[in-house]
């Protein structure tokens, strides 16, 4: 009997599983030969493997995910004794571990860890050689070049930028374009995904802070006039958040059960309106240039101390505070991690304060549900990573501040961009011991945004803005165009994408859907309809501002 698993990051829907058949193949150089039935046709980001057994006796394969942090091993198949063989269709997004066992001695006596690939069909003949058992791998069908689409895609958009004038950014409205790339798909590569739980990934480094209020102030604007501006748009954020991004048609009628009190625009709401209070009340920019060096800290000494009091608000909440059969200071993902020792601890305390807060209505399908197979509902967006979302979005304050006060000398703002950097990275280091899983605070959106994931995101962010800012403005050999468009109506773009992006003509039913050439190029399609669609509302100058 053929066994088979849709996805080997903990998918257990074995609906799929039993349409497929055993695969009986005629193998040159074998003794085993039959007749080739049907197999339940692979998809994208998929390969089948065939088992063959030769022994006498029934062998048991187990997995798991080299990313999955010390999980426990997952039963594959089992495959009969006496010629019996056994498919399985396993997902290829990360390397896998495999144990071969037999049933009677359950020692492990075959062991490989391998990044099978796309569209691949793999033949493990698990036979005794010279009195030893063993296994040897043949691939019976070549993989997919996964990385083709994408290849092709990137040499499209680079022959389109040397022939249209309109392609030849400011980091902040590219990140946007990228961020509705990554939203709609990222034509289905891992790296445009969020990281299962620790890591970095390309859909991890998106991070837009808008300031508006040296614009604000310039004009004379007084305290409360710009403490209305801000509790309006606040509340504003909000209700998009709860009332538009929490329902799609496709989630049947309207009910509170539906409900996600924590949400993106939730998030952004809150960040919003604390960084905006500290403006507003604390960060008065003075007339001058700045001329001693660290101006730009001692000016502003009331921002930072209230950050260095919500930073350890933070640090003892996470790390102190009891959450009830689980270790103080847990920061994994729980489930079959860590050994199975804390199946519902996920999140540790920032998943203990939203469960008591906010019960079910929370996301329910977190990025680490699939391959560590969590129970607990668990939301990214939750409230103790709202602490260190301020915390990034003071960081790019500071760099809005550098850029103002230091206009005149390019070379000091890319200086500064410099330093800033070096620190952060230099933090970051130390926080994760340049680990992935094994460092003192490891690198993680999805638990809520740990601090050495801003320390991280905020070296990659000065370092990748010093670089835009040498381009485009000390440089000025890129203006911006096509991108600075959508972030001329950020938000009607991010609502309009996350309410629309599952309509045509923004995304259709995909017919090709055994490799990443549709899918890509449907995502891709679908941005650069929003980067059209913002650059037609520029030319009618309409700008939905809130």
């Amino acid at each position: 009997m053929a066994i088979g698993l849709y996805s080997l990051e903990g998918f257990r829907d074995l609906t799929s599983a039993r349409s497929l058949v055993l695969m009986v193949l005629d193998i040159p150089g074998s003794s085993f030969r039959g007749q080739c039935q049907s197999v339940a046709p692979l998809k994208m980001d998929q390969a089948l493997l065939i088992f063959h057994n030769d022994l006498t006796e029934e062998v048991q394969i187990y997995y798991t995910s080299d990313y999955c942090y010390k999980c426990l091993y997952q039963l594959l198949t089992r495959v009969g004794p006496n010629n019996s063989s056994s498919s399985v269709i396993i997902s290829t997004k990360f390397s896998l571990t495999m144990q071969v066992k037999t049933k009677t001695r359950n020692n492990t006596f075959c062991r490989w860890s391998q990044t099978y690939a796309e569209g691949g069909h793999y033949l493990i003949n698990v036979e005794e050689v010279f009195g030893e058992l063993s296994c040897s791998q043949i691939v019976q069908k070549s993989p997919h070049n996964v990385y083709l689409p994408l290849l092709v895609a990137a040499l499209a958009l680079l022959f389109l930028s040397s022939c249209l004038p309109l392609l030849h950014t400011s980091t902040g409205k590219f990140a946007l374009t990228i961020m509705v790339f990554v939203n709609y798909g990222g034509g289905g590569y891992w790296f445009f995904q969020h990281a299962p739980w620790n890591g970095l990934t390309v859909a991890d480094l998106l991070c837009l802070v808008v300031l508006a209020f040296s614009s604000m102030q310039k004009k004379g604007l007084g305290r409360s006039q710009l403490l209305r501006k801000v509790t309006w748009r606040t509340v504003v954020l909000l209700l998009l958040g709860f009332c538009f991004l929490n329902y799609s048609p496709r989630d049947g009628p309207l009910s509170w059960s539906w409900l996600r009190i924590p949400g993106v625009l939730q998030r952004l709401a809150a960040t919003y309106l604390v960084l905006s209070l500290l403006q507003t009340l604390w960060g008065r920019i003075p007339n001058s240039l700045w001329t001693k060096p660290f101006e730009d800290l001692t000016l502003f000494w009331p921002q930072w101390l209230l950050m260095v009091l919500l930073e350890t608000l933070w640090l003892c909440l996470t790390f102190l505070l009891p959450v009830p059969n689980c270790p103080r200071g847990y920061l994994g993902a729980g489930g079959i991690g860590d050994d199975g020792l804390y199946p519902n601890c996920t999140g540790g305390a920032a998943g203990f304060i939203d469960r008591w807060m906010f019960g079910d209505n929370m996301f329910r399908y977190p990025t680490c549900k699939e391959m560590y197979r969590t129970s607990q509902p668990f939301d990214p967006e939750g409230v103790l990573g709202t602490i260190n979302s301020v915390l990034m979005g003071f960081l790019g304050m500071q760099a809005g501040k550098i850029i103002i006060f230091y206009k005149g000398s390019k070379v000091n703002i890319l200086g500064r961009f410099a330093v800033w950097a070096l620190l952060l990275g230099t933090s970051a280091a130390i926080l994760t011991k340049c680990t992935r899983d094994a460092g003192f605070i490891p690198v993680n959106k999805t638990f809520g945004k740990s601090l050495s994931f801003v320390t991280c995101l905020g070296c990659f962010s000065f370092l990748l803005l010093g670089a835009m800012y040498f381009v485009i403005d000390v440089k000025g050999w890129w203006s911006g165009r096509p991108f600075i468009y959508p972030g001329t109506n950020s938000i009607l773009v991010y609502v309009g994408h996350s309410l629309l992006g599952f309509y045509f003509p923004f995304s259709w039913d995909m017919r090709l859907q055994d490799s990443h050439w549709e899918l890509l190029f449907m995502n891709l399609w679908g941005t650069a309809l929003w980067v059209l669609i913002s650059y037609l509302l520029h030319r009618k100058h309409f700008f939905l501002k809130i």
